[in-house]
């Protein structure tokens, strides 16, 4: 007689080899009702684990994945505690850089090529479907954006809450011409646009939103075509600090004054926020929380335990981008 295996017991319970594999090691992932399907096929069939596989199959790397985007600032803070992080747990960090020369896709397979026992993805763009699909074959935890994926964990700051106290901010220098510099499509940025505009609507103003997103020249091309508008704003609200970075060059390249003429805000708290000689306000994410929390999760994962969604409370810091609204500034 042959030993069932796995695979016939996917092949009779119609469902991938992957998804079998998740009820018999009882692993995050699988409904209550395709659990029962399976267990119910693999009694009938008899299947008995292969206890010398298991064994060598739980043979661990103590290594935590991590994908980065190699140009956002934020991501560097984050990767920079999730060695501390993950050391004091006895895990070490393999790192694997999204780029425009190298898709996330590429990252990921690099990580799993890799063996890691789970993956932490800052910011990633995968869509929630292809999201759910690898969190059935290894642990995975995103950071800095929504899960939106069954069996996927998810460490991220309350980025709503994080624009309205940008907003609140510059209302109470006086502020009444508020414009957010978006996001694009880029993780985050729905959730900053919705704060936004609710903000701006309890402090009553006008929402006013251009298109933009994560990156410097984002913010420099918004600049500019904010530059030619009339009114001007008095305040901008950029997506990040990268952002908030191109914005800043363009007004300071055409001689505006900041913080006198317009002040700018932006969002992450990263290196980049001080590493400037204007000092930048900005929305703080702690960094070294998140990886904390992100480190905690994955473990999490690798325990067997339930997948959770952590929302961390951000905060303002005050720098010298921003100030009282300007005196003679028309708020029509």
């Amino acid at each position: 007689m042959t030993r069932t295996t796995l695979a016939d017991v996917a092949r009779e319970a119609g469902v991938s080899v992957a998804l079998v594999s998740i009820v018999m090691r009882d692993a995050p992932g699988a409904s209550a009702a395709t659990r029962e399907r399976v267990r119910g096929v693999a009694e009938r069939l008899g299947y008995v684990p292969d206890q010398r596989a298991r064994q060598l199959r739980r043979t661990d790397t103590r290594l935590l994945g991590v994908t980065f985007d190699l140009h956002q600032p934020f991501h560097g803070d984050l990767v920079e505690h999730l060695y501390e992080a993950a050391a004091a747990q006895g895990y070490d960090v393999a790192i694997s850089a999204v780029a425009p020369s190298r898709d996330e896709d590429a990252a990921i397979q690099a990580l799993m090529r890799e063996r890691c026992d789970a993956l932490v993805l800052l910011g990633p763009d995968i869509s929630p479907d292809a999201l759910g699909s690898l969190g059935t074959r290894v642990p995975t935890l995103v950071v800095a954006r929504r899960s939106d994926a069954d069996g996927v964990a998810s460490v991220r700051g309350d980025d709503e809450a994080g624009v309205g106290l940008a907003v609140d901010h510059l209302a109470e220098l006086g502020h009444v011409r508020v414009v957010h510099v978006d996001g694009g499509s880029a993780p985050g940025a729905e959730d900053r646009r919705r704060g936004f505009h609710a903000a701006a609507v309890r402090r009553g103003m006008e929402p006013w939103v251009v298109p933009g997103g994560p990156t410097e020249q984002a913010g420099v091309e918004a600049a500019r075509r904010l530059l030619d508008q009339r009114p001007t704003p008095t305040a901008v609200v950029a997506f990040n600090d990268h952002c908030a970075s191109g914005v800043l060059d363009v007004l300071l390249r055409a001689h505006v004054d900041v913080p006198a003429d317009v002040s700018v805000v932006g969002y992450d708290d990263s290196r980049l926020a001080v590493a400037r000689q204007d000092r930048m306000t900005t929305v703080a994410q702690s960094a070294l929380e998140m990886a904390e929390r992100a480190v905690s999760g994955a473990l999490d994962l690798l325990a067997g335990r339930n997948p959770t969604e952590v929302v961390l409370t951000p905060r303002l810091v005050v720098r010298s981008t921003s100030g009282p609204a300007p005196r003679l500034a028309d708020p029509a």
